[in-house]
């Protein structure tokens, strides 16, 4: 299933700028970046619980925001590209 997380996490003290380094490496070991703080990410029932439990267990729910979309299948006629970034085809034929 195709997912996309956002995240928005406090940076005025330093401890939340080190949660928002976790949160980001968090994100880029399962999807790809599409904005500064969206990920798309292609995963199972099971690597969406995961990914899920591992980014709650950073964020402070006082002063952060994060947000899971699942994207409805079919995919082409749900998301539209616009502009420079190209986000990567995870069904397509991969090329070396």
């Amino acid at each position: 299933m195709l997912i996309v997380v956002s995240y928005d996490v406090s940076t005025e003290l330093s401890a939340g700028r080190k949660r928002l380094r976790r949160v980001a490496k968090i994100c880029e070991s399962t999807g790809q970046r599409v904005q500064k703080s969206v990920f798309e990410c292609n995963v199972s029932a099971m690597q969406y619980d995961e990914l899920e439990r591992r980014l709650l267990a950073e964020i402070d729910l006082e002063k952060d925001c994060l947000r899971f979309y699942r994207v409805t299948e079919p995919v082409e006629t749900h998301v539209r590209e616009h502009g420079k970034f190209k986000a990567v085809d995870f069904d397509g034929p991969l090329v070396l």
